[in-house]
């Protein structure tokens, strides 16, 4: 019996569950450019409401992952490190270089923002140059020559995600756990990797706000990974605030050299350091958390980890230059302070506010097609449960748009809280679990 696609939106829209040919014929749809985006959007909206069973959502990261090409490589230490998304979430950035200098071969393939978060690859775009739209042949010499690269789907790679990815920005269609589920998933698989770290968000700036929400994707992840028999560590962390200092690309980017020279914020650091040291015990790399954490901490000092980072923007055509001289990234034409209204605490940060006033400011997208301004965003001064004074610097607000950044100082007033009284801080770990 021939399938139509205009049969499978009904079946989804109706709750009934998809085989695993209607799948596949879905997916070489959309690749052959077969199927109308506005029947796309409808199937994506099908599956938002409806959801899909565990037996679809696996059907469908198969049928994505074998869109394009998959990686082999040989070695116990092949990894990867994946965020559900976040707002200020440079950790990729960060966590990469160290693990490359080690001797670790990340094969990362990565997103641009989704609706109000950053994205690795729009932060890394922000440096002149810059390729993330490697052909499968550059990303295997990258493993070869400096032990990683970081780039984006492709028609090569993994290009049903690519544009599944995008249409999800433009549909409203990004909370889907299964969509979620099945375009990590389905990246990840590509790689060819044997070890994957998994760091799911939750809280008011994370698609998982509920952390009911994210523990319900948590185990499914988890369920995929035991099912394809691959080793993984999934952690839940907070994402009531931005991580770290910086929201914005090139801001992030240069919070991430600075990280890499030893200025490290409480918070990130922390981040970084349970990841980076997860993953030398998951491997085997090392036995103890001691060990590693003096291991990835050697690295930082020599500035290895550093250097591993310049090697990947000379592989990726970057300005390696920035490294010490931050002025060749775009930088806005405005840098003001947003100073406290009153004095006591930050009791209250709306963090996805904060990632959607980054967007009014030109630092995500609207629409697809939509061009990024990668010099705006915020730098937090005072993070939850500091005392501030009346006057005092909040943030810096790095903006282009002189009417928008007088009505993003305005916005500002709903979206940071302060109190007299202080805050209970949540944790920056809630969950662990693993395969």
């Amino acid at each position: 019996m021939k399938i139509d696609f205009l049969s499978l939106i009904r079946k989804k829209r109706d709750g009934e569950g998809l085989t695993k040919k209607e799948i596949e014929f879905f997916i070489k749809g959309l690749i052959n450019k077969k199927i109308p985006d506005y029947q796309i959007a409808a199937f994506l909206m099908a599956i938002y409401f409806q959801g899909l069973n565990f037996e679809e959502i696996v059907n469908l990261t198969l049928a994505m992952m074998k869109s394009g090409k998959i990686f082999k490589f040989k070695g116990k230490y092949v990894i990867d490190k994946h965020s559900t998304g976040g707002v200020g979430d440079k950790v990729s950035l960060i966590l990469t270089p160290i693990l490359a200098a080690l001797g670790f071969k990340i094969p990362m393939i990565a997103g641009r923002a989704l609706g109000h978060t950053g994205g690795t690859i729009d932060k890394l775009a922000s440096i002149p140059n810059f390729r993330t739209d490697l052909t499968y042949q550059q990303c295997k010499e990258a493993i070869k020559n400096i032990g990683f690269f970081i780039a984006e789907q492709t028609e090569e790679l993994v290009p049903a995600d690519r544009y599944l990815y995008s249409l999800r920005d433009a549909t409203s269609t990004i909370e889907s756990i299964p969509l979620i589920a099945t375009s990590i998933m389905s990246k990840k698989l590509a790689e060819g990797i044997n070890f994957l770290l998994l760091d799911i968000k939750t809280g008011n700036g994370a698609f998982l706000e509920k952390f009911t929400e994210a523990k319900k994707f948590a185990k499914t992840i988890i369920k995929i990974g035991k099912l394809i028999k691959k080793k993984m560590s999934v952690f839940i962390t907070d994402m009531n605030q931005p991580l770290g200092k910086a929201v914005g690309n090139s801001l992030e980017v240069i919070e991430a050299i600075e990280f890499l020279k030893g200025k490290q914020p409480r918070d990130l650091k922390e981040i970084v350091f349970t990841f980076g040291k997860e993953i030398l015990l998951r491997t085997k790399f090392i036995k103890s958390k001691k060990r590693a954490e003096e291991l990835i901490n050697k690295v930082i000092n020599e500035g290895r980890g550093l250097r591993k980072f310049q090697e990947t923007i000379r592989t990726q055509g970057g300005e390696e230059a920035i490294i010490e001289n931050y002025n060749i990234l775009p930088k806005a034409k405005y840098q003001e302070y947003y100073f406290a209204p009153q004095k006591g605490y930050i009791f209250f940060i709306n963090t996805k506010k904060i990632g959607f006033l980054c967007n009014f400011l030109g630092g995500g997208r609207t629409k697809r097609e939509d061009e990024v301004d990668y010099s705006v965003g915020f730098i937090f001064i005072k993070k939850l449960g500091e005392k501030v004074k009346k006057g005092e610097p909040l943030l810096e607000i790095h903006a282009n748009d002189k009417v928008k950044l007088k009505e993003v100082k305005e916005k500002l007033k709903e979206v940071i809280l302060i109190k007299e009284k202080k805050p209970k801080l949540p944790p920056l770990i809630y969950w662990y679990g693993r395969t």
